[in-house]
């Protein structure tokens, strides 16, 4: 028996691009404070950072700017006015975060572990509100809606790739705890998003 896909309100998707985002840079500002990687657009931005004198709000909003057309002609204007939003909100709220917790002590393991739940969570909420944080999330959405292809699965993929360039800029400690933070958010993605199990819009 068919049903209607049920229709997210201005106010719904407000809130809920604003929690995923929070959560999302929550977990990013984990990583930051102990030195390691994410993967995807983010952990590009966060080598950017690495490599340079740039902020990472700065180097993840400018990397962002060429995937908005692919998402403007792939999957629509809404979705891609969602997602520059949501980019937007991110690199605010990472850049200001420090103006608003200090750690005194993060343990490493710790911060890789929760960090990536959090970021994966907070990437699951946008998902369902038909957002992402732009770059490779958009390309993920897009191979997911046209060919089925596993969000988890693809990004788990692209993070491999990230962490294999990471290797001439940060140490194997890192890199390490960055696998572990990469595999713990990507298996929320892996087992929480299935293409069409969520249809709303």
């Amino acid at each position: 028996m068919s049903t209607k896909s049920a229709q997210h309100s201005l106010f719904e998707d407000a809130q809920g691009i604003l929690i995923g985002t929070l959560l999302a840079a929550l977990g990013i500002t984990f990583f930051k404070s102990t030195g390691l990687l994410i993967g995807g657009t983010a952990g590009l931005a966060f080598l950017g950072q690495y490599a340079s004198s740039y902020s990472f709000s700065d180097v993840f909003f400018v990397i962002n700017l060429p995937f908005y057309y692919l998402s403007y002609r792939q999957l629509g204007l809404a979705f891609t006015l969602k997602t520059f939003i949501s980019v937007f909100l991110l690199s605010i709220f990472v850049e200001y975060a420090p103006s608003f917790m200090q750690f005194e002590f993060l343990d490493p393991i710790y911060a890789a572990f929760i960090g990536g739940l959090l970021v994966g969570s907070g990437l699951l909420g946008l998902f369902r509100h038909q957002a992402s944080l732009g770059g490779l999330t958009i390309l993920a959405q897009y191979l997911a809606k046209q060919y089925g292809i596993s969000i988890g699965k693809f990004q788990m993929a692209v993070d491999c790739v990230v962490l294999i360039l990471a290797i001439f800029i940060v140490d194997w400690d890192a890199i390490a705890l960055s696998i572990v933070g990469a595999i713990s958010y990507n298996l929320i993605l892996v087992i929480n998003h299935k293409p069409g199990r969520y249809s709303a819009r």
